[in-house]
């Protein structure tokens, strides 16, 4: 039961940015403790209020990384981490990500923007750390402007 509610925790956080097309997907990625839920879009993705109340750029050359970290030892409870890394294009161009992170409830996850380019595919390394581990992320996202 307990599994279905963080399951809906993450929905929710999806329903919070008000993703408005079917293409948007989150994923997610298993580690020995830990279960990473993440996701890539464009900052146009976002409705204004939002977009507001946490700050963020709205532009269709600025991307937003969306990351909530679920502790699997814990009956998958929102955990807090430090999140460092980088978007690197197929150029070898870099970009430092600086997470944010927002709590509403029980909830925790971690923002970032991220400049691209239509059609940028981008990979991302993110660094995870929590109180008794560090893992890696890695993922890709193709970005394309509105």
């Amino acid at each position: 039961m307990l599994k279905i509610k963080q399951c809906y925790k993450v929905l929710f956080i999806a329903a919070l940015f008000c993703f408005t097309q079917p293409s948007v997907a989150a994923q997610f990625q298993d580690f020995d403790n830990l279960e990473v839920h993440y996701i890539a879009l464009s900052s146009t993705f976002l409705q204004p209020d939002i977009a507001k109340k946490y700050n963020i750029k709205r532009s269709r050359y600025n991307g937003l990384i969306n990351i909530s970290v679920l502790d699997k030892n814990n009956q998958n409870k929102a955990v807090s981490a430090k999140l460092s890394g980088a978007g690197r294009n197929l150029l070898g161009q870099s970009s430092s990500l600086s997470f944010t992170e927002i709590k509403e409830g029980d909830s925790i996850y971690y923002i970032a923007n991220y400049p691209f380019t239509n059609e940028e595919i981008v990979n991302f390394n993110i660094m995870i750390k929590t109180s008794n581990k560090t893992n890696i992320l890695k993922f890709q996202h193709k970005f394309y402007t509105d």
